[in-house]
């Protein structure tokens, strides 16, 4: 279930976080200050308020209640709500690590690459993604990193409901409460080894930038 979380949450926050970022700091709009603001909403807000955030939302005397039941779609205590719930405390991580990128980056080659015909997405794909792409991995390895270690969110929308809604965060409480402390300690062990892991990939990525800077 963490993984799965992980594999949702990282592509989609990755790909918001860098068309968001792009449009930011490309474009100059009403309401800037207040998008940039919504954008750290996440950095502010409690994760167990965003976890019944979610539940007033689409639980059963939620604002969308009543289309859900229709559809036959369940969102809280399901894996749907666990992933908006993942999506939202991880979604201003890319975007801010590429905003300072952005506005740091030198326009012309992407003008250029325009006045010779390129298309907005070769735009993209051969001159902004190759600049940004240090500050893009970093902004996924910090993502990938909440999203497997997220407790507070998930833990108000999911129910805990063991074998079903039950991630790696939430199996270390509830073995932990049931006093079943090898089970929560090993589990605490594998979070703690995808920590470490998380912290190598780091390292590397600073070193090949760093590396690559100093050419």
């Amino acid at each position: 279930m963490t993984l799965m979380l992980a594999a949702v949450s990282v592509p989609l926050n990755s790909v918001f976080g860098t068309v968001a970022a792009i449009l930011i700091t490309r474009n100059e709009f009403p309401g800037k200050v207040l998008l940039l603001s919504l954008l750290d909403m996440p950095f502010s807000i409690s994760p167990v308020v965003t976890g019944l955030m979610l539940t007033l939302l689409y639980g059963r005397s939620g604002w969308f209640s009543s289309f859900l039941a229709e559809h036959g779609f369940n969102i809280v205590f399901a894996f749907p709500g666990m992933a908006l719930a993942t999506m939202f405390v991880t979604m201003p991580f890319v975007v801010r690590e590429l905003i300072p990128t952005l506005e740091q980056m030198d326009l012309s080659q992407e003008e250029a690459a325009r006045t010779l015909g390129a298309n907005p997405l070769q735009v993209f794909w051969h001159v902004t993604l190759p600049n940004i792409r240090w500050g893009l991995m970093y902004g996924i390895i910090l993502t990938n990193a909440r999203a497997m270690g997220e407790f507070g969110a998930v833990s108000v929308i999911s129910g805990n409901i063991i074998g079903k809604t039950q991630t790696l965060t939430l199996f270390v409480e509830s073995a932990y409460k049931e006093y079943n402390t090898e089970a929560a300690f090993a589990a605490a062990v594998l979070l703690s080894l995808l920590a470490l892991m998380t912290l190598w990939v780091k390292d590397r990525v600073e070193k090949a930038a760093a590396a690559e800077a100093a050419k």
